[in-house]
């Protein structure tokens, strides 16, 4: 292994041990759930969760599972494109789209709310309620790039506020499936559910695919709609406190790529452009890389580093996670989605 390492090129030198780290684990999940039925994202998850410490800063595979945790997901999620068609989104309903963008707007406000409430600035409530709203770690980053930073804290609420989402979605990746079991929720609708609450692509896509293909089929699609809204609300409050969207970066916007990848492959997949046996090749290469990225997850994965922050700012992401899954619930169950 150590040879063939060595005859690499060096950034891929770099990433190999991690990757292989993240690779094993996932073969590992795959043959737990073929010979045991378990789900193979939880799986996945559990098992990364096991192996935390390669993923400390300093080790030679913490570059190579940081690589899978974000790139390796962002291609496995633009990959899912191709399952997914321009007839499937249209038989979704305009009910679902306004759940979910209610949802966003809703979040957004409760987190205002709630700030004032918990004595903490205007700032940190527009902060945790768009990391929450719409896709965790990514919207906390974008969002802060265009928050004043004449407040001292403002970079520990930043990194608070991306470790609280990423701790809250993995553990709304394990309880919220069984919620739904519990609730009696079909499989489109726990899809709705999962894409319009939890806080992370990776997650949802985990929590979707291990009920079922449809179920992470509609959670990818619901979510990815939460995660277009992130470029108007940075512009929004780029204006509102009068920062560049993107300060040091041209006045270029968040875009996430693998949205605008997703999006080409639905249009693809609906146009068959793609032969069905290539289709489905690749749909088995995201289902890995998927797999692969939730197990780098997992090895990132420290729940006990939430603790080391106050008790107010814990309240409001809580509070808005709590707000979100409440109101979409509720909707789903109103509307009969």
């Amino acid at each position: 292994m150590r040879q063939l390492a060595a005859t690499m090129p060096g950034s891929l030198r770099i990433l190999f041990p991690g990757l292989v780290s993240s690779i094993t684990v996932a073969l590992a999940a795959r043959f737990i759930s073929e010979h045991y039925g378990a789900p193979v994202m939880l799986m996945a998850l559990l098992l990364g969760m096991a192996f935390t410490f390669l993923a400390e800063a300093g080790s030679t595979t913490a570059p190579g599972i940081e690589f899978a945790s974000k790139k390796l997901l962002r291609f496995g999620v633009a990959l899912l494109g191709l399952g997914i068609t321009v007839q499937q989104i249209a038989s979704a309903g305009i009910e679902v789209v306004l759940v979910t963008f209610a949802g966003v707007g809703l979040t957004i406000a409760g987190g205002v709310v709630l700030a004032r409430i918990l004595g903490r600035p205007l700032p940190f409530g527009l902060l945790a309620g768009g990391a929450v709203a719409i896709c965790g770690a990514s919207a906390a980053l974008a969002i802060s790039s265009v928050l004043p930073r004449s407040d001292a804290n403002h970079e520990r609420d930043t990194i608070f506020t991306v470790i609280a989402v990423t701790a809250l979605s993995t553990l709304a990746m394990i309880l919220y499936p069984m919620i739904g079991a519990a609730l009696g929720l079909s499989d489109h609708a726990m899809g709705v559910f999962f894409g319009a609450t939890i806080h992370d692509v990776a997650q949802v896509v985990g929590a979707g695919y291990s009920v079922s293909e449809e179920a992470g089929a509609t959670a990818t699609f619901v979510k990815l709609l939460r995660v277009a809204l992130l470029v108007p609300i940075v512009v929004a409050l780029s204006v509102m406190f009068g920062r560049n969207p993107a300060a040091g970066q041209a006045g270029s916007l968040p875009i996430p790529f693998f949205v605008i990848g997703f999006a080409a492959l639905v249009l693809i997949g609906s146009a068959n452009l793609v032969p069905p046996d290539v289709t489905a090749m690749l749909l088995e290469l995201s289902r890995w890389c998927l797999i692969t990225a939730i197990a780098a997850l997992g090895m990132k994965t420290s729940l006990k580093k939430l603790g080391e922050v106050g008790g107010s700012a814990i309240a409001i992401v809580c509070g808005l996670t709590v707000l979100l899954a409440g109101f979409a619930l509720g909707a789903i169950h109103l509307l009969k989605i």
